[in-house]
């Protein structure tokens, strides 16, 4: 009896409209580029062997990556489509600062 190992399912993010202009117009940087999600919309999700083979059956279609896109890998890697192919991305993550202590909150200003 066969029996077949499920394809990995991978998320598109496509970039908003409003955030494509400003992200096609930068300099390419080398190294993980970091992304806003409030400057994405989740697609859909895709089977695919890996994140190449995904851009590859996409590309040509209705549906094909754009400069910008992000698709998530089954792990939660992000890889964000530049002109040179596919690269390493994160979401941005605010710094939150810690709560003043009391002793900082205690002290006069000077």
């Amino acid at each position: 009896m066969l029996t077949w190992a499920k394809m990995p399912v991978f998320k598109i993010h496509r970039q908003r409209e409003s955030a494509k202009s400003s992200f096609r117009f930068a300099p390419h940087t080398s190294g993980a580029a970091v992304v806003k999600q409030k400057d994405y919309e989740l697609s859909g999700e895709k089977e695919a062997a890996s994140a190449y083979a995904l851009f590859n059956s996409l590309r040509g279609t209705e549906e094909a990556l754009e400069v910008g896109d992000v698709v998530e890998l089954p792990d939660g890697a992000l890889k964000i489509y530049k002109y040179v192919g596919l690269e390493d991305a994160s979401w941005w993550v605010p710094v939150v600062a810690p709560p003043p202590t009391e002793a900082a909150a205690a002290s006069p200003a000077s």
